[in-house]
Parts: structure tokens; C-alpha cells; sequence
């Protein structure tokens, strides 16, 4: 029998060596059988599902497919089929589906957001690509505010509000100061994950004039800025010190969710003085350990890769030494769809039976569909041999038309996994892809590998012969594996020869032959040996070895596994290695390494090397700086540079540097000009015009650096007209006729010359005027004033000195300041869309009024009234932006049943135009809130009362009351619920016929028309039954109880009287007597029998028996309710009996043994203690 690895005899799988070999994302087909084969599309390449653009450069999303026939390709746009033929902006790769969208000449990128697909297509199927969301990025400006300085009191709380811009994507935000210098942090100053920078407490060091938000978007590689915010903190002694309170987030508690793999960041920011140190905790569990980070000083919990598991309550905890304040968050962890199992492609042969599988998890839960060639299942073409159930499709008896490309779509409301899977239906005869005649060589005795690789549909059945006329192979001394391999486990001289592999399967035969090698193994047979050398003397190690002669071997000799040392002390020979004046640095392990193209072989030994008669240290050190520097062949725009250098110190001379200082502008400051090698002892330097030279070399060696030699005389370049302009040339204006032109300065030395200015040039652009020109001092800003009202400008700066203007500068384009908006947007409609949100529309305003950048539209909105109270109240406006030229927008939380009346402005960059005539419209009735209250009184044997108040929100016309209650059992188990519904008039109900001492649980809500609101609940008993109440009588009104305790007063009496007189007589008190007359309660438990006080200690009754009865519910008298006590007695332990102390000295011993109790009670003394004091 053939002995067979890892062999599946599951039809389900049938996932043969082609699934492999085709799969577009497995291994690729052989070239030759991929030009022959047919294949269904697949996608290779596409752009991701969020693709977020830059609106300035072209757009290109990625759609590539292979498959046999090559596949077309088609592209849907929000659905509907895009047409790239009639837009001349858009091109598709030639042999692709890439589109190309023509931005940088002429296109604009927010007319070509939407939702993209493609779709591949051959003759076997169609395959499509995700949803692919266009969005252009955006980096908007600041809105222009008043910023009002903030005066604060020292050691109160202060936020400053960043409030960036919306960004797509979101801003990094950060804060600097005027001199771009980032704000220092630290457990009292920080910034939030808002942006916002929080004071825990101020300081007078925080008093300062250029706070500074910075937004940067880096998409598109701009940074925006807010206006400067100023700080004043005014001093107060003394300072008071308070106790923490949370800045952010407000309340005590609050919720956030968070996708499963995303990272949770959870922020606890709190005032207070001295500055509060923030902890956190899960309650309940462990924070993560390994994923869970703190950062902005403890103040940002960071969880990472979070999972189902991580949902919880954490808890932030402020504190100081004045008291702590904390804030609960409710973390829930909610997960887009992911994969169990994707759909993987099937090859089958026809009438075979296979399956696709989708699995998906998340939550919620996703939903499978399906698809056929990028359709929905339920409307594709019918195909007899398939089977969708739920995530499996089963496929039976296939046929060649069953080829299709299925797509599995796993979606919730977190997104969607799309995944394609082709079936492939192929009926090929066998074909073996190993080349004919391959030689395979191996060592004896190691593991022979043959490949017969091999294909066809169905799967071939391999077999191997040995020889030209040979028998089948079989046995224990081969292994076949399932790719056609053959295993020989060891390999002896007479496995070499022929091998042929034969594949077979019903469509045909083929076979193949490889030829077998086997070698004699490579030896070393001399091996190198331990050696002891002394230092500088020679050593040598051999390594003779014995090999196959057909093979050529070649020795590699290896020091600590690493390379030999590039040194000419060690000599390699054909069988040894020598090493000659050995040094301490040749100590270590030398290994002979023996390879041939079929195994390797290695052997090791260590060198030790000892010392040497003792030779003076060298001392090695930095080297002495160089001197003599001279300057020679000085032209204008060049010098030569010679110096001598100083001694090495043992150390050779590696470079010298070379600085240079400007006398002329910088005095004093020195700075890097150039570095030569350590050989060169001149260099020729390139100079600049109008600054005055000095030079010092610094020389380095394995050390360090020299100390700078003493400097060179100085060298005036001569002047020269600039050779650059300013940069960052912009042109803003800041009130509506004026236009304000700013630029960077050049640098001193960059003026090549004295009276450094500017000439500033400026003219309005697309109008035939000529250049407005100016000359201003060496500032940075120039304003032009009487400007017409937000237009281009080209502007251009361009800088002169005495000698002469510098080079013709660029132009750039500006514009003139910016005026409100003049007309508000017209033809304001809304759409009611439910009882909570409604969606405006608006027709743009003409861009000429807009007058300024348009940034957007706001909308006001206010509730006027509510139609089920006709009653108004504060109104309270709300505002909505809408950024860019939209024209509708989206009215969220709205409250339903109500009048509400909006307006709407467009927005420039100075501010807001004027309103829109107000519109009223009104929401529809939505579901009440829950009732105000609802009350339980008057609780009889079987009947209840019930009183409840209006809903706090109707929301609507109130149609009915719907009240539900279950009876609760001693196990708290619910019984069967009953429902009633009551008018909506009414506001009480007395419920009768109910069970006598019954808890009942009540739930209670309103309805209007369009449905029932949120519910109370609340429990009530009725009250027990009075036949059963009389039975639990008062035992302290039992004749024989009152008897009995009348006895026990007597004895006490009785026995008070007898210790007064014994105390007078100055007699020894008979402390054993009265231990044993008195005998320790504690051990004397109740008689079962005894039932005078059963009874009251049922464990389900837990009423006292009276005020001052402390009897225990286990029948035991606690000894520490003991009336057995000296101070029971009149005097206390401190009592003195008589002169000589008799007393204290027969009861110390108990005394010391048992300490005085301190339990007692103001109460009067319990009968039952005096009772089981004399037991």
C-alpha cells in the first residue's frame, strides 16, 4: 500500500492544488497553463472604502483585475452607471480599470464626491470592487472672533478654547507662542483631547499676551491659526486653597463607544489647589495589562486593539490633599463586521458538489448576503446546482455554465466586509508542470525529494516507477505526498536512476521522468585543536577534509561566527589557518567551515592568548589645535585657507573643520563652513558679498576634537547687489478696502551690501492697469489702502540694496480685504422629515455678494412653542453651519409636537450677511416620555391605589395609559403579567381582587398616536391577613412570663442584700462561690425543649421582642450581654471592699484573664440575662 500524508476524504473542502495555483492571491499560475485556462475575474488592487482626496492634484482610484479572458471593466457612481466616455475630465488606464480624474487642469474635486464601485467582467463571471466614498480634503480657515483678554484670580481654574475649524480630515492641534515655541505642559497646564488648554490652577508666570492655537491639517500640508488669546492673573493673599473638581468631562458620569481593534482614549481633566493627581481604575476588573497606556500626565487613559471585553465603568479619581472628586465613564466596545471564515475561491470539475462559506462576527451581529456577478442573488439568473442557506452556498452536480463570481456582503451599522469568490468549473486532462529529464542530486543517507508537479480537472491520480520498465513504487521505504512529490527518507547509493511520474484522471495520461543522484557526505577527518600562544608570537590551526569527487568544496574559516579581521596577520592555506604576532584582539573561538552545493560540515577551537613581558603604555589624546592659519589668493567671492596642524598625541589626524565669523553682522557667533580630510592642510572657501571674515580649524582624531586655533585675520568681501528676494510674499487684506502685502526679511548677510529695502509692486489682476510700485525700509509689511472690496491682486517684492535690485522677483496672487455678505439666501423650504429632524434647503447666493471667501451657510432655529401645552418659553436659538456651497442641510434633535421658526445667513471670512425671512414649520407627534411619577398608597387586604402625573414631554394628543403588574413570589420570581389600558383623562385607579400580603411589580407608560413611550416602574405589598396577624402574640403578656420575671427580680434582691452585709463585716469575699453560683452564660446554650422564647427566634420573623431584649437568634445568651458583673452589683471593678484589699487580690487572676467588657447598655437590664445569670 501507498503511504498518503494529510489526504481529505471531505468532499466539502474540494478545494484542489489549482484552487492554490490560480487563486489571485495564492501562488501564480505556471505562464504556460495560464494562457491556456480560463479564469473568472479578480480584484488585485483597489483604492480604500474612505478615500479621502486632495483637491489640488488629479484623483486616481485603483481598480485592478486578472482573470482569463483579460476582464473589462465598468464603473456605478452613487449607484448609477458612470459614463467616463462623455466627460472629457476623466480617463480610464489603458488594460485597467484605474480611473484618472483631470484636477490640475481645470477639474474641481468636490464635483466628483460621491460612492464608487467597479466592476471587472469576463466570459466566466463579473467580480466587484468595495464602495469607494470620494471625498476632497479641506482645511478652512478660522472664523474671525473678538477675543477678550481673560483676567484671572491666582490659583482658580482657567480653559482656553481652541474651537478649530472643521477639517476633513480632522486637525492636530497645538499651541505655541509668538516665537513658535510650543507651550510648556505638565500635570497643572495641559491640553485636551479637544484642543482646548486646561489651568488646574493658575500662576502669575501664566500671565502672557500670545496663546496660540495651531491647526494643522496634514493632508494638505497647511497649518491655520487662531488670533493670540491674552492672560492676566491678578494676585490675592492669601491664596486660597480648594479641593478638585472635574473640568472636563462634567457630571459624574458618562458613556462612550468605541469599535472593537480602534483605540480608547478616555480624559479625565480637574482644578483644583494644590494641583489634583489623577488615577483610574475599572470597577469591577483590571485595566489590561500590556495594552493600557497613560499619557498627558496620567490625565488620558490609552487602551489599545480594545475588544468586547474591555467594555465596563472606569472610573477617574481627582485628588489633593483637600478631598478628591471622581467621574464614572461607561465604556461600550461595539465592532464593525470581521471575518470567521471568508468565501475562498472553488475550482471544481463538472458534476462535482463544493461549497462557499462567509462567516462574519461583530456586533451587532452582521447580516450575510449574497451575490452573483455584483447582483443580488434573489434576482440572478437561476442556476439548478446551487443552494444559498443563509452564510453557505451548496453546490451540486456542476456544470461549466456554473462559473460565477460570488460576492458575500457582512454589514451592521459600524460597516461592511465585501469579499469575492470565484467558482470555476474546468474540465482539463492531466498536464505535469515539473521539466522533463530535471536532475536532483542529494548526499547519502539524507531525505530525496522528486517533484511531479501537476494539473488537471478533475484531480489526477500520480503514481511512480522506478526504471524505464519498472513496477509501481510501494512500501514503507517511500512517502507520497498529495502536491506528487515522492519521498525517499534515505537516500543509499542504489536509490540513484530513473524515476517517471504518471498522472492520470478520466479526460487522459501523462508521464515524466527525473533522474537521481546520490553523493558520498564531505568529512573533516582533521579537525582544528584548542591552542594556548603567547602574545605576538604565531599560531596555526588545520582543517584537512575528504569529499565526493564529483563535488568542489570550498573552506570559509570564521572568528567568534563572524568574519575574519581584514588583516594581513592571518593567512589562509588550503588545509590551515595562521595567524601571525598574535594579539590580545585574536583571543576567541576560530570555526573551519566546509561547503559544497549539497551539505556542510564545521568544526571549532578556541585561541587564548596570554601576556607578553610587560611593554610601557602609550598614551593616547585629542590633538593639539593646528596654528599658523594664513589667507592667500583673496578674491571677491573666494579665499585660500592654510594652517600647519598641531602634534596628533598617538592619535592620527582623521579631519580638520573649518568655521567662519561674521564680524560685520554676528560678532562673536562662529559657524560650520566646510571639513577636509586629516591630510589636507589648505582648502579654497567660497565667500559671500559685504561680510567681514574671520576663520579658526578645528583638528579630529579617534579622540575627539582639538581645542579651535587661535583665529585668522579678518577678510571684508566687497558689496554686491542681492542675490536673492524675500520669501512667503502674501497679500491679505484686513479691512474691506485695503490690501495688507507681508514677506520674511532677508538675513544680514544675505543683503550682500548696505541700505537693505524693498520695492513692493502690486496691481489688480485680470484688469489692464499698470504696476503700483513702492519702496519701503528693511520692514516686512506694506498696506495698500482704497482698495475696491475683495479682489486679486498681483503682488511681487523685490529687494535692492546701494549696489542695486536683486533678480526680477515671482509674482503671487492676493486679494483685497473682505466685506460682510450682502443678501441673505433665498427660497428657504423645509422638509419635516420625522418628529425629530428636518432637512432645510436653501438657493445659493450669487457669488458677486458674497463679497469674500465663501465659507459656508449658518442656520438659525428656535423653538416657538409646543402644540400639546400652547405655552411659550425662553427661546433659546440654536445654529447650525453648513461648510462650503451647500444648499441643504440636516435639522437634528428637534423635539416633536412643536412650532419652530429658522433663518439662514451665508458666511464669509469677516462674518455673517443677512437673514433669510423666518420660516415656521411644526414636527409631528412622537412617542411621550415617561409619566412624572407614579404613586402606590392605601394598600388593603386585595386591592392597591394608584397615582401617577403627566408625562413631563407629551410629545403629542395622550390616546391612553398602559399599566402592566406581576406578582413576585418569596424567591423573586415573577408570576404571569396582566395589562390594562386606562383613558388618558384619568390620573388615579384603585386595582382590586388582589392576593392578601403579595408584592407586586407595576410598569407603567403613555401612548399617543404614535405609539407607547418610555415606562415607570414601582412595587407595593398588600397587607396580611388579620386572622393570621393575631396569632403572633406579644410574649411579655403572658401571665406566666410576668411571673417568672417577678422571681428572678427576687433573687437578685436578695442577693444584693447578702453582699452589702458580708462587705460590712470585713470578711474575704468567696470569689469561687459566687463563680459557681453565677456560672458563665456563655457555655449554657437554650434548651431545645425549652420554648419559651421559640416562639421569636424564627429565623423569618425579625422583630426585637421588646426594647432592651438582646436574645440571640441561635438560643445563646452573648457573653458579652452577661449580667454577671461587678457593676451589676452597685459598686464596679474599681470598688475597694476592705482595708487590706482582699477582694482585688482573690479576683485579679480573673480579671487579667478576662478584660472588662465595655458593651453596656443605657438600657433598663434584660430579664432574660438576669435569668441565665443564676442558671
Amino acid at each position: 500500500m501507498m503511504k498518503k500524508k494529510s489526504i481529505s476524504s471531505s468532499k466539502a473542502s474540494l478545494v484542489l492544488f489549482l484552487c492554490q495555483m490560480i487563486s489571485a492571491l495564492d501562488v501564480p499560475l505556471d505562464s504556460k497553463l495560464l494562457e491556456e485556462l480560463s479564469q473568472p475575474p479578480t480584484i488585485t488592487q483597489q483604492s480604500p472604502k474612505d478615500y479621502i482626496v486632495d483637491p489640488r492634484e488629479n484623483i486616481v482610484i485603483q481598480c485592478e483585475a486578472k482573470g482569463k479572458p483579460p476582464p473589462s471593466f465598468s464603473w456605478t457612481r452613487n449607484g448609477t452607471h458612470f459614463d467616463i466616455d462623455k466627460d472629457a475630465q476623466v480617463t480610464m488606464k489603458p488594460n485597467s480599470g484605474t480611473l484618472v480624474i483631470n484636477i490640475m487642469n481645470g477639474g474641481k474635486a468636490e464635483a466628483y464626491e460621491g460612492v464608487y464601485q467597479c466592476t471587472a467582467r469576463n466570459e466566466r463571471g463579473a467580480a466587484i470592487s468595495n464602495n469607494i466614498v470620494i471625498r476632497p480634503s479641506r482645511s478652512p480657515l478660522w472664523t474671525k472672533e473678538k477675543l477678550e483678554p481673560n483676567q484671572v484670580r491666582e490659583g482658580d481654574s482657567l480653559v482656553l478654547h481652541c474651537r478649530p475649524p472643521v477639517g476633513l480630515p480632522p486637525p492636530i492641534i497645538f499651541w505655541m507662542d509668538n516665537a513658535f515655541q510650543r507651550l510648556p505642559q505638565s500635570e497643572r497646564v495641559s491640553q485636551g483631547l479637544n484642543g482646548d488648554l486646561y489651568f488646574s490652577n493658575v500662576q502669575p508666570e501664566d500671565t502672557r499676551e500670545d496663546y496660540i492655537c495651531y491647526a494643522r491639517f496634514n493632508h494638505t500640508q497647511t497649518i491655520q491659526q487662531k488670533q493670540p488669546i491674552s492672560v492676566k492673573v491678578f494676585s490675592t493673599k492669601p491664596v486660597t486653597e480648594r479641593q478638585p473638581i472635574l473640568l472636563t468631562p462634567t457630571g459624574s458620569t458618562s458613556t462612550k463607544v468605541e469599535l472593537r481593534g480602534n483605540v480608547l482614549l478616555l480624559e479625565c481633566i480637574a482644578a483644583g489647589l494644590p494641583t489634583p493627581v489623577i488615577r483610574w481604575i475599572k470597577e469591577g476588573g483590571e485595566l489590561p495589562a500590556n495594552r493600557t497606556f497613560f499619557e498627558n500626565f496620567k490625565k488620558t487613559l490609552k487602551i489599545i486593539e480594545v475588544s468586547e471585553a474591555d467594555s465596563g465603568n472606569y472610573k477617574c479619581i481627582a485628588r489633593n490633599i483637600l478631598g478628591s472628586a471622581h467621574h464614572v465613564i461607561s465604556v461600550t466596545v461595539k465592532a464593525a463586521p470581521y471575518w470567521i471564515t471568508a468565501p475562498r475561491n472553488l475550482v471544481l470539475s463538472p458534476g462535482e458538489d463544493g461549497t462557499l462559506i462567509c462567516r462574519a462576527n461583530g456586533n451587532p451581529k452582521p447580516n450575510i448576503s449574497w451575490l452573483a456577478n455584483g447582483v443580488p442573488i434573489a434576482i440572478a439568473p437561476e442556476d439548478p446546482s446551487r443552494k444559498v442557506d443563509g452564510d453557505t452556498i451548496i453546490f451540486s452536480h456542476v456544470q461549466e455554465r456554473s462559473s460565477a463570481v460570488y460576492q458575500c456582503n457582512a454589514s451592521n451599522e459600524y460597516g461592511y466586509l465585501l469579499a469575492n469568490a470565484f467558482v470555476n468549473i474546468l474540465a482539463e486532462p492531466p498536464r505535469i508542470l515539473t521539466p522533463a529529464n530535471k536532475l536532483y542530486q542529494v548526499i547519502a543517507d539524507s531525505p530525496a525529494l522528486l517533484d511531479c508537479a501537476y494539473f488537471g480537472s478533475p484531480k489526477p491520480e500520480i503514481e511512480w516507477f522506478k526504471g524505464v520498465k519498472g513496477s509501481i513504487l510501494r512500501g514503507n521505504e517511500y512517502v507520497f505526498h498529495d502536491n506528487g512529490t515522492l519521498e525517499i527518507p534515505v537516500a543509499q547509493k542504489d536509490s540513484a536512476g530513473t524515476y517517471t511520474c504518471v498522472a492520470r484522471n478520466e479526460l487522459g495520461k501523462i508521464q515524466n521522468e527525473v533522474q537521481l543522484e546520490v553523493k558520498d557526505p564531505t568529512m573533516i577527518i582533521k579537525q582544528p585543536e584548542y591552542k594556548v600562544i603567547q602574545r605576538y608570537g604565531q599560531v596555526s590551526f588545520e582543517c584537512i577534509i575528504k569529499h565526493d569527487s564529483t563535488l568542489l568544496p570550498t573552506v570559509i574559516w570564521l572568528k567568534d561566527n563572524d568574519e575574519l579581521p581584514d588583516d594581513e596577520r592571518f593567512l589562509v592555506g588550503k588545509d590551515n589557518l595562521t595567524i601571525m604576532n598574535v594579539t590580545d584582539k585574536d583571543d576567541g573561538t576560530y570555526t573551519c567551515i566546509v561547503n559544497t552545493t549539497l551539505d556542510s560540515v564545521s568544526a571549532s577551537a578556541v585561541l587564548t592568548v596570554v601576556a607578553a613581558p610587560p611593554t610601557p603604555a602609550i598614551i593616547y589624546a585629542r590633538p593639539n589645535p593646528p596654528f599658523d592659519l594664513e589667507l592667500t589668493g583673496q578674491l571677491e567671492r573666494s579665499v585660500e585657507l592654510s594652517w600647519i596642524p598641531g602634534d596628533e598625541n598617538n592619535s592620527p589626524i582623521t579631519n580638520f573643520v573649518i568655521e567662519y565669523e561674521d564680524g560685520l553682522h554676528e560678532p562673536g557667533v562662529w559657524h560650520y563652513q566646510t571639513e577636509v580630510p586629516g591630510t589636507q592642510t589648505t582648502v579654497q572657501l567660497k565667500l559671500s558679498p559685504y561680510v567681514n571674515y574671520s576663520f579658526r580649524v578645528i583638528a579630529v582624531n579617534e579622540i575627539g576634537r582639538s581645542q579651535p586655533s587661535e583665529p585668522s585675520e579678518q577678510y571684508l568681501t566687497k558689496s554686491a547687489n542681492p542675490d536673492e528676494n524675500p520669501s512667503n510674499v502674501q497679500g491679505i487684506g484686513s479691512e474691506p478696502d485695503n490690501l495688507v502685502i507681508t514677506w520674511e526679511s532677508l538675513k544680514g548677510f544675505q543683503s550682500n551690501g548696505p541700505g537693505l529695502q524693498y520695492k513692493v509692486s502690486w496691481r489688480q489682476k485680470d484688469v489692464d492697469d499698470e504696476w503700483t510700485s513702492v519702496i519701503v525700509a528693511n520692514v516686512s509689511k506694506y498696506i495698500v489702502s482704497g482698495t475696491p472690496t475683495f479682489v486679486p491682486y498681483e503682488i511681487k517684492v523685490q529687494a535692492l540694496n546701494d549696489l542695486g535690485y536683486a533678480p526680477e522677483p515671482s509674482e503671487v496672487i492676493g486679494h483685497s480685504g473682505e466685506d460682510l455678505p450682502m443678501v441673505a439666501p433665498g427660497n428657504v423650504q423645509v422638509h419635516v422629515i420625522n418628529s425629530t429632524l428636518a432637512k432645510v434647503h436653501w438657493d445659493p447666493v450669487p457669488l458677486k455678494t458674497v463679497r469674500g471667501h465663501l465659507q459656508g451657510y449658518k442656520v438659525y432655529y428656535w423653538k416657538v412653542q409646543s402644540l400639546s401645552r400652547r405655552s411659550r418659553r425662553h427661546v433659546e436659538k440654536k445654529i447650525l453651519t453648513f461648510r462650503g456651497n451647500k444648499t441643504f442641510g440636516m435639522l437634528p434633535g428637534l423635539e416633536p409636537y412643536s412650532s419652530y421658526k429658522l433663518n439662514v445667513r451665508v458666511v464669509n471670512g469677516k462674518g455673517e450677511g443677512p437673514a433669510s425671512p423666518d420660516k415656521v414649520f411644526k414636527t409631528p407627534e412622537g412617542v411621550p416620555s415617561s409619566p412624572s411619577f407614579l404613586k402606590i398608597t392605601n394598600p388593603t387586604l386585595d386591592s392597591l391605589t394608584l397615582e401617577w402625573g403627566l408625562p413631563a414631554h407629551p410629545n403629542g394628543v395622550l390616546t391612553s395609559y398602559i399599566l402592566k403588574f406581576q406578582p413576585i413570589n418569596n424567591t423573586h420570581e415573577l408570576g404571569p403579567l396582566v395589562e390594562i389600558r386606562i383613558p388618558a383623562n384619568e390620573s388615579s385607579l384603585i386595582l382590586k381582587n388582589l392576593n392578601y400580603s403579595t408584592r407586586y411589580k407595576f410598569y407603567f407608560n403613555a401612548q399617543t398616536s404614535v405609539g407607547s413611550g418610555s415606562q415607570i416602574t414601582e412595587e407595593a405589598v398588600t397587607i396580611m391577613d388579620e386572622a393570621m396577624a393575631s396569632r403572633q402574640v406579644d410574649i411579655a403578656t403572658q401571665g406566666w412570663f410576668i411571673g417568672l420575671m417577678c422571681a428572678v427580680a427576687l433573687l437578685i434582691l436578695i442577693l444584693l442584700i447578702v453582699c452589702f452585709i458580708r462587705r460590712n463585716k470585713g470578711g474575704k469575699y468567696p470569689v469561687k462561690e459566687k463563680e459557681d453560683a453565677h456560672a458563665d452564660p456563655e457555655i449554657q446554650p437554650m434548651k431545645e425543649d425549652d420554648g419559651t422564647f421559640g416562639e421569636y427566634s424564627d429565623a423569618e420573623d425579625h422583630k426585637p421582642l421588646k426594647k432592651g431584649s438582646r436574645t440571640p437568634s441561635d438560643r445563646t445568651v452573648k457573653k458579652e450581654d452577661s449580667d454577671d458583673s461587678l457593676v451589676d452589683y452597685g459598686e464596679g471593678v474599681n470598688g475597694q471592699f476592705n482595708e487590706d484589699g482582699s477582694f482585688i487580690g482573690q479576683y485579679s487572676g480573673k480579671k487579667e484573664k478576662e478584660p472588662a467588657e465595655g458593651n453596656e447598655s443605657s438600657e433598663a437590664p434584660s430579664p432574660v440575662n438576669a435569668m441565665n445569670s443564676f442558671v
